[in-house]
């Protein structure tokens, strides 16, 4: 059974009681134009932080879409950044309507976190795929399959938000962190991997099935 939780992230906190606290302001002076817009923008604020409940499928082997969006990238790639080996990069798209709340595609153990600095162009460009700040995180599994999970910053996101610290067990479907208003989530996983999703599919994060790993 899942336990019930306030379906906002904790992030989203500050900016909703700032945009509140304005809309109570300027009602009380009167002011009803900037009423009516500061309490869309609240709402806006209430809709970008949702943070729904998720029901992962328990399939063996499977990789779980680790963000909401659009996949835009799937190659086949010699990744010289994490493995030094070939791999599938699967990238996938936020925009600002999108849950932002970031998943765990497999079980296992945080063995590294790589951030790095960098610019912020649109996070679906392939300057913001290569150039953008990101932070790596890279996953073990108890079968010893690794995996990185990549979340970029873009041309307006600018606030990447990982919880997790090294050595964390984590569990496929789990939360694991965010990223303000729109941006991009790419995955390398073992060329091995049967991928199951298609480029322009829309996907949901612990829910979509990426693909199925090969012994």
């Amino acid at each position: 059974m899942i336990s019930p939780k306030i379906p906002i992230a904790k992030e989203g906190y500050p900016f909703l009681g700032c945009t509140v606290l304005i809309t109570l302001i300027v009602a009380i002076f009167g002011y009803k134009f900037l009423t009516v817009v500061s309490l869309a923008v609240s709402f806006f604020i209430l809709y970008f932080f949702r943070d729904p409940e998720r029901f992962t499928p328990k399939e063996n082997d499977s990789l779980i879409c680790p963000a909401d969006g659009k996949v835009i990238l799937i190659e086949k790639i010699f990744d010289d950044r994490f493995f030094q080996e070939y791999v599938h990069k699967i990238s996938i798209f936020m925009n600002i309507f999108n849950v932002h709340v970031n998943r765990i595609p497999q079980s296992g153990t945080v063995e590294r976190i790589i951030y790095t600095p960098g610019t912020f162009y649109s996070a679906d460009s392939d300057q913001g795929g290569l150039r953008n700040e990101n932070c790596a995180t890279i996953i073990t599994s108890d079968a010893g399959r690794k995996i990185a999970v990549v979340q970029v910053a873009g041309l307006i996101a600018r606030r990447i938000v990982c919880w997790l610290e090294l050595e964390d067990r984590v569990k496929q479907g789990d939360r694991f962190g965010l990223i303000r208003f729109g941006s991009r989530v790419d995955l390398y996983i073992p060329g091995s991997v049967q991928i199951s999703v298609k480029k322009g599919q829309i996907v949901r994060a612990g829910e979509t099935i990426l693909g199925q790993l090969i012994a």
